[in-house]
């Protein structure tokens, strides 16, 4: 079978990718930067908010461009090594 064909995702798509971590008044902008290193046309519309109920958490979903699988990978990678990151899904 051909890498082609093992492809389960159409490229180009729109993807969102769960970020989670702590309130921070930087965590918003910060997530937006490094996504937007892999992603150069996301724009801050492209990022929802939800905080958590007790308010310790914030929850973003980021929705992509994705052009590639590697293009995923490279952002997973960037936000799963990022300090104010707790989880990406």
């Amino acid at each position: 079978m051909s890498e082609e064909q093992k492809e389960l995702m159409e490229f180009p798509c729109r993807f969102p990718i769960k970020v989670m971590g702590e309130q921070h008044p930087d965590f918003h902008p910060t997530i937006f930067e490094v996504v937007r290193v892999h992603a150069p046309d996301l724009d801050i519309t492209d990022i929802v908010a939800r905080d958590s109920s007790s308010g310790r958490y914030v929850s973003l979903t980021v929705t992509v461009t994705a052009v590639s699988r590697e293009q995923l990978d490279d952002i997973y990678r960037a936000l799963s090594s990022h300090a104010l990151v707790k989880f990406a899904l």
